[in-house]
């Protein structure tokens, strides 16, 4: 299981340095990216919330850096294209998260081993999960008939649950130090944001002495 981000790399994109990847792709993110992908990341999930302003929301700013991040540093709920992936590497079986599906959902699993025992994770395809006692059934498109399935423990799916949650938090923390040296002035608020997005704990703020 790893978390993953739906991405692309929009032509002309010169605000920080990102890498090349396949149109439509999923990145996997942890704390082995590369200093580009962790760029590439940050635009992905910046670029998701980059609306223009609605409502009570204050006006883009002009210079174009603040007005990329606006949306991220302005919305009260956040989105980023992805989810939860998960391989099975003896079939080959993979079950990836639906389109609208968000990473900020991710936390949606535990309601298949802690709460109704089932979730939804998108549409086209339209992946489920399901627990049936103490197994779990992921059906990687319930809207065919003869769709593939992974089956696994709901003790193998805490454990993988967990797993996936020290990625997102190895990322992050990734992601901060990234931030700190690429857009310093900016690193506070969006580190903030950024663990809102991924459904994590803000950061602990030291006390002054």
């Amino acid at each position: 299981m790893q978390p993953v981000l739906e991405i692309y790399t929009p032509d002309g994109f010169d605000l920080w340095p990102v890498t090349e990847v396949e149109p439509f792709s999923f990145l996997p993110l942890s704390g082995n990216l590369k200093p580009a992908e962790v760029g590439t990341a940050l635009m992905r999930i910046v670029g998701c919330n980059d609306i223009d302003p609605e409502d009570d929301r204050p006006p883009r700013p002009a210079e174009p850096l603040d007005a990329f991040l606006h949306g991220l540093l302005t919305f009260d709920i956040l989105y980023a294209a992805g989810g939860l992936r998960v391989t099975q590497t003896s079939t080959c079986t993979e079950f990836l998260p639906g389109c609208c599906n968000g990473l900020e959902e991710w936390r949606d699993w535990y309601e298949v081993v802690d709460g109704s025992g089932y979730a939804s994770l998108g549409h086209n395809p339209a992946p489920s999960a399901e627990r049936l006692g103490e197994m779990v059934r992921l059906t990687v498109d319930a809207e065919q008939h003869d769709s593939p399935m992974i089956e696994l423990t709901v003790a193998e799916l805490r454990r993988l649950l967990a797993g996936a949650e020290r990625d997102l938090t190895d990322f992050h923390a990734l992601a901060a130090d990234w931030l700190s040296q690429h857009l310093p002035d900016h690193a506070v608020p969006v580190t903030g944001a950024l663990a809102r997005v991924l459904d994590l704990p803000p950061p602990a703020v030291a006390p002054h002495p």
